[in-house]
């Protein structure tokens, strides 16, 4: 099927219109045409939204390049002659750019082969029932928001010297000097990701750490981590404006500060809703005070049959969230599953940093907050057996956080080589509610750090 570029204006009944493009929505149209429903997806942009474009899969493409580097860096002492140091890093643009145009076609694909319309065009609310999009107009028994979000960019003089998550991956060649402003999961992984490939960086973080969202030890330790490779972290910097004198940018704080000397600057301070243009108020659909789309916990909207999933409702921001409030909504729309919804308590997530982090459940503050003295903690740190030989020795961090006199593990917490893969299945025994006991009782695999987590005391 060829998506519509037309300009005649026409009608359609749909069971299923979808707004948006990205994992989410993608996921939602595919479901419900598995249950017969005949369904559109709207889209202006490139499909697959922000995590196959300019989100998860280039920068986890950028992460292994990244580690690449640093297992070169080690090679020499497991006994290595590894010759040359160089990248090129417009080699590495134009591969990663076909990996992501390559899926770009295969969702297409996707879509005609289960029959679902894909309209290439921006949709807008005419009314509560209808979306104009590409010329034409179609009304729907179901319509789903989904459409994201976008990176967030100061109200500062000066802030377009910046460029944001996007324009990282729009660039040609390596920054020299870099500097990134923010604190979240965006900006530490873009920071290892430049610092793997040999730029200088450094990171300004509003508060003593980064990663304030995570458990205190995940980032405390990255902070050791970042600092040990040679990223240089500002704590307590609120930036006031930036200037530009040709191709030099010097970021000014609140307090008078000045840092200069970058050639490049991004923000990675958070995303906004996207939600511009989509005429959400022909529609009668209440949002929040940060333009989020209000829902309640089946995914509606303040208005019957318009639905919405994903960043645009300003849950939680990860693709497989989305995928998975995308495919439990048709479901309970076209399934025959009434009660089917996502629960959004004890969800796991991995930043892509260097070393990487895993987390899923509650942090040790808000077990303490929710629990108070029930909740008992186990922490280990150490040096893993791959660098046992070499000359960096980053170490690895872990916690698990227990309540109860059952110890309930309520919170599993990683920082090191290889928590994001070790993560997904803990993550598993942690929502089926496995105790201290479970774990304990469970042989270690040796020798791993994963065995760490089932022999800890």
């Amino acid at each position: 099927m060829v998506a519509f570029r037309g300009n005649s204006v026409s009608e359609q009944i749909l069971d299923l219109l979808v707004v948006g493009g990205g994992s989410g929505g993608l996921a939602c149209a595919q479901r419900a045409a598995q249950y017969g429903a005949k369904a559109a997806l709207i889209e202006y942009q490139r499909l697959g939204g922000t995590c196959v474009n300019v989100g998860c899969v280039p920068k986890k493409v950028m992460w292994n390049a990244a580690q690449i580097a640093e297992a070169l860096e080690d090679a020499h002492h497991y006994g290595f002659d590894v010759g040359g140091t160089g990248h090129d890093w417009l080699a590495l643009k134009g591969k990663r750019d076909g990996y992501v145009a390559r899926l770009n076609a295969i969702y297409e694909r996707n879509l005609a082969a289960k029959g679902i319309e894909y309209v290439a065009g921006r949709g807008r609310f005419l009314d509560a029932g209808t979306v104009e999009a590409a010329g034409r107009r179609f009304a729907a028994r179901h319509i789903v928001i989904a459409t994201g979000g976008r990176p967030a960019v100061p109200d500062l003089p000066g802030a377009d010297a910046g460029i944001t998550s996007d324009g990282f991956f729009a660039l040609e060649q390596r920054p020299r000097r870099v500097a990134i402003v923010g604190s979240g999961y965006v900006a530490c992984e873009l920071a290892s990701s430049f610092r793997g490939l040999g730029a200088e960086v450094e990171l300004f973080v509003r508060k003593d750490r980064p990663l304030t969202h995570f458990d205190e030890m995940l980032g405390s330790a990255l902070q050791r981590e970042m600092t040990a490779r040679g990223i240089t972290v500002h704590t307590h910097v609120t930036p006031s404006a930036v200037h530009r004198q040709f191709e030099n940018r010097t970021l000014v704080a609140s307090d008078g500060r000045e840092f200069g000397g970058y050639d490049c600057l991004l923000w990675a301070i958070g995303r906004t809703p996207n939600i511009a243009d989509l005429g959400l108020e022909r529609a009668g659909v209440e949002i929040d005070a940060d333009g989020y789309v209000l829902t309640d916990t089946f995914q509606d909207t303040s208005v019957a049959g318009i639905h919405a999933i994903g960043d645009v409702t300003g849950r939680v921001g990860l693709t497989p969230v989305a995928i998975a409030a995308g495919r439990r909504l048709s479901d309970r729309l076209f399934g025959g599953m009434p009660e089917r919804r996502l629960d959004y308590e004890c969800i796991a997530s991995v930043v892509f940093t260097h070393p990487p982090i895993g987390s899923v459940g509650l942090s040790e503050a808000q077990a303490r907050a929710r629990h108070g003295d029930a909740v008992k903690v186990y922490r280990t740190d150490f040096v893993g057996m791959y660098h046992a030989l070499t000359e960096r020795k980053p170490r690895t961090d872990m916690k698990l956080v227990c309540v109860g006199a059952e110890e309930r593990v309520v919170g599993c917490h990683i920082i090191g080589a290889g928590a994001d893969e070790m993560l997904q299945g803990f993550a598993v025994a942690i929502r089926m509610s496995a105790t201290k006991r479970d774990f304990d009782d469970t042989v270690a695999i040796h020798p791993t750090s994963a065995e760490e987590l089932v022999t800890m005391r």
